[in-house]
């Protein structure tokens, strides 16, 4: 009986998450090898640059807790579409840095707090990019990296209950653990000699 239950559960498993997860195994498979090519895909990067002058007394305020960081912030999404999320919002005596950050995409803005001028630069990844920064969930949030957590959970299961599958079927067994571990063998020796 237990034998029964642990085969039928191992194939329903992996039959059927196999397919709610179809899309997502597929989807880090391929960013795994355009990943694995980065190089390749840089000539898509993006790179815009943009001047202007703020309101000075968004900026220029003697006390930095008066800094109008929410109207600067929504000026350069109002005006120049900037998108992801604040990384990073620093004050210094003289300058004030903003960091915009979504997947494949950055954008960096220098205000002189002075005379209240800046500079933008926004650096687009293109397509290959943003679907590489998903699959490392490089500024991502917190959602994606759920995703990402419940794909592993998904691969580990469906790994796992193929394994079991394999060790039920009495005739392919043996050929079936001799190639898991020629497997194993091939990637340490791969590692060994080439991976470093």
């Amino acid at each position: 009986m237990p034998k029964k239950f642990i085969a039928k559960y191992s194939r329903w498993l992996h039959i059927y998450l196999s397919m709610i997860s179809f899309i997502i195994v597929l989807f880090f498979s391929i960013t795994g090898l355009t990943l694995n090519h980065a190089d390749f895909f840089q000539k898509n990067t993006s790179i815009t640059q943009h001047k202007g002058t703020l309101e000075p007394s968004w900026v220029n305020a003697p006390d930095t807790l008066k800094i109008k960081k929410l109207d600067i912030v929504e000026h350069f999404r109002n005006t120049y579409k900037v998108k992801g999320a604040v990384a990073d919002f620093s004050i210094y005596d003289s300058e004030i840095s903003v960091t915009f950050k979504a997947p494949g995409y950055a954008a960096d803005v220098f205000i002189n707090r002075s005379d209240a001028s800046y500079s933008l630069m926004e650096t687009n990844q293109g397509l290959m990019g943003f679907i590489n920064d998903l699959h490392k969930g490089r500024d991502t949030g917190k959602a994606w990296l759920w995703v990402i957590d419940i794909s592993a959970i998904l691969m580990t299961i469906i790994s796992l209950s193929g394994l079991i599958l394999l060790l039920y079927i009495k005739k392919k067994r043996l050929a079936g653990i001799v190639l898991l571990f020629t497997g194993l063998v091939i990637i340490y020796v791969i590692y060994h000699f080439w991976g470093q």
